[in-house]
C-alpha cells in the first residue's frame, strides 16, 4: 500500500508550504518578491500621506470602526453611520487612499501591477503591495489619521439608496474590529468587544449597520442574488505545525461588511458614469451554459425557466440549501462553474451594460480593497482624477488591456490559493494513514471519484472501491497515502 506513499520518510513542516506556494507562484507567471526598486522606493517614503488640500473634508471625528478577520493587518475600509429622519440611515464607507503614496508607473506599482492580487496562503500571504504600506501607510489603523476615499448614502427607512455622493477626507479608526466577535455580539451570544465598548454610542451604530445590511440583503434577494456556500477551508497553525483546517463561516458581520461593500462598489460605478467617464467594472455574465444548470436543477425534480434567470435560480438554491444543507457546497460549485467566473470589463458612457448576474446588480466595479487589489487602485486613480477636474491616468486601451490582464492574474492567484489549500489538507492529514472517515461523494470525473471528509473538511480521491458510487453517497472511507508536494490525498471504501 505505501509503496506511493511519499512521506514515510520525512514529516513537512510549515517551511515546506512556504517553498511550495513559492513555486506555485512562479508557474502561475506571479512574483512571489519585490524587487530591489520597489525597496528603495519604500525606503525613501517617510511616513503616511500628509497632503492637505481644501478639498479634503475632516472626518475624523465620525465613529468610524473597521471589521476585517481576526488576523487581519491590511486594513482597506471603515463604516460610520447615523440616523436620519423617518428612520432612514446616512452611512459613510472610507477606502483607504493607497495612490496618496503609491503613484501609477512608480516600482511600487509596477509589482502591483503585475500580480494585481494579493495572494492568501495558509504558510505565506503574497502581499500585492509591501507589508509596510498595506498593514501600516496606507492601512486604515486604528487611531492613526490617514487619507480616504470616502462615498456617503444615504438610505430611506426601507433601505432604498436616495442619494450617494464621493469625496477625499482624512478619517481615523476609532475602533479595530473582527467579525467573529462582532457576529457573536449580535447575536446576543457574547458581550460588545472591548474596542467597541470604549467608544460611547459604538453599539448603537453596528446595531443601525446591522439593521440596514439585513434589508439590503433582503432587497437583493428579492432581486435574484445568488447565496453560494463555497468549500475553503483554512489550515490552522501552532509554530511549524498545521494542527487544524477549517472552514470559515458566513456571519452577521460579514454579511454587514459584505452589503455595505456591494453598496459602496454601485455608488462608486454610478458616479464614474455619471461624471462621463470610463469605469473598470467587475461583471459575471448571464450564463452561456444556463441549459446545463436547467438540467441540474431537473435532477432534483425542479424546473427552470429556458433564459437565463437569477430568481428563479436563486428560488432553487434556497430551496436545496433548506432541504440538505450537507450536500449544497457541492451543489454551489457545480452551479458556480456552470455560470463560469467574474471578470473585469470596461464599461463606457452609452455603451452595452453587462451587471453582475450573480448579484443582481447592474452597476459593479471593485473600488473597496485598493491594498490588496489592483483594480481598486485603478478604479480609486479614475475617482481622483474626476473630482480634481483632471483627465482620466488610463486611456480605455489601456483600460481594456489592464481589465483583461486582472481577470487572467485573479484566476492564476485562484489557482495557487485552491492548490495550496490542497497540500495544507494532505500535511494535517499525511499522519494519519490508516485513519477511517465518514466521507461524501463530491465529484465523478473521467479521471475517478472523488470525495470529501467531515472533520477535518478535506478533498480526495477515491482510489478503490468506487464501483456503483454516485455524486452524493455518503461513504466511509480509509485514507492511504498523502502526498504535500502534489497534494494528493487518496482513500479507498472502508
Amino acid at each position: 500500500m505505501h509503496a506511493n506513499n511519499h512521506n514515510n520518510h520525512h514529516h513537512h513542516h510549515r517551511s515546506d508550504l512556504v517553498r511550495i506556494a513559492t513555486s506555485a507562484m512562479f508557474e502561475r507567471g506571479l512574483q512571489p518578491e519585490f524587487s530591489a526598486g520597489v525597496e528603495q522606493q519604500l525606503a525613501a517614503i517617510t511616513g503616511p500621506s500628509r497632503e492637505s488640500d481644501a478639498a479634503i473634508r475632516d472626518l475624523t471625528h465620525l465613529l468610524w470602526c473597521s471589521i476585517d478577520n481576526d488576523d487581519s493587518l491590511d486594513l482597506d475600509q471603515l463604516t460610520a453611520s447615523e440616523g436620519l429622519p423617518q428612520g432612514g440611515v446616512k452611512m459613510w464607507v472610507a477606502i483607504a487612499d493607497v495612490d496618496a503614496l503609491v503613484k501609477k508607473g512608480s516600482a511600487i506599482d509596477e509589482h502591483a501591477r503585475t500580480n494585481t492580487t494579493s495572494v492568501y496562503t495558509s504558510a505565506r500571504i503574497f502581499p500585492m503591495l509591501p507589508e509596510r504600506l498595506s498593514t501600516d501607510l496606507t492601512s486604515l489603523n486604528f487611531d492613526q489619521d490617514r487619507l480616504a476615499l470616502v462615498t456617503e448614502m444615504d438610505f430611506s427607512a426601507d433601505a432604498t439608496l436616495i442619494r450617494s455622493t464621493v469625496y477625499r477626507a482624512k478619517v481615523r479608526n476609532k475602533a479595530k474590529l473582527a467579525y467573529d466577535a462582532v457576529s457573536a455580539w449580535i447575536d446576543g451570544e457574547a458581550a460588545l468587544p472591548a474596542a467597541a465598548a470604549a467608544v460611547p454610542g459604538m453599539d448603537a451604530q453596528l446595531r443601525t449597520q446591522d439593521a440596514l445590511a439585513q434589508q439590503l440583503r433582503l432587497r437583493r434577494h428579492a432581486e435574484g442574488s445568488l447565496e453560494f456556500e463555497t468549500f475553503q477551508p483554512r489550515a490552522v497553525f501552532e509554530g511549524e505545525q498545521v494542527i487544524d483546517i477549517r472552514q470559515q463561516v458566513q456571519n452577521r458581520a460579514r454579511q454587514l461588511i459584505e452589503e455595505v461593500m456591494i453598496a459602496t462598489n454601485g455608488c462608486t460605478a454610478r458616479y464614474l458614469a455619471a461624471q462621463g467617464g470610463a469605469s473598470l467594472r467587475r461583471v459575471v455574465r448571464s450564463p452561456e451554459r444556463w441549459l446545463r444548470i436547467v438540467a441540474v436543477a431537473q435532477e432534483y425534480g425542479e424546473t427552470l425557466p429556458a433564459e437565463p434567470d437569477s430568481k428563479a435560480l436563486e428560488a432553487f438554491l434556497a430551496k436545496r440549501h433548506q432541504a440538505d444543507p450537507l450536500r449544497f457546497p457541492d451543489l454551489s460549485l457545480v452551479i458556480v462553474r456552470l455560470m463560469g467566473s467574474g471578470e473585469y470589463v470596461v464599461e463606457t458612457p452609452g455603451g452595452p451594460p453587462i451587471g453582475h448576474f450573480g448579484l443582481a446588480v447592474r452597476d459593479y466595479t471593485h473600488s473597496t480593497a485598493p491594498n490588496r487589489r489592483f483594480p481598486d487602485l485603478i478604479t480609486s486613480r479614475l475617482l481622483k482624477a474626476v473630482l480634481a477636474n483632471k483627465p482620466p491616468p488610463y486611456s480605455n486601451a489601456e483600460l481594456g488591456e489592464l481589465a483583461m490582464h486582472c481577470t487572467r492574474q485573479e484566476n492564476s492567484a485562484q489557482k495557487v490559493e485552491r492548490r495550496m489549500r490542497k497540500s495544507e489538507a494532505a500535511l494535517l492529514l499525511e499522519s494519519h494513514v490508516g485513519q477511517r472517515y465518514d466521507a461524501i461523494v463530491t465529484g465523478s470525473t473521467t479521471d475517478g471519484i472523488w470525495v470529501r471528509i467531515f472533520t477535518p473538511p478535506a478533498d480526495g480521491k477515491l482510489v478503490s472501491g468506487a464501483d456503483g458510487l454516485k455524486v452524493g453517497d455518503k461513504v466511509h472511507v480509509k485514507l492511504v497515502s498523502t502526498n504535500v508536494e502534489r497534494g494528493f490525498i487518496d482513500f479507498v471504501t472502508a
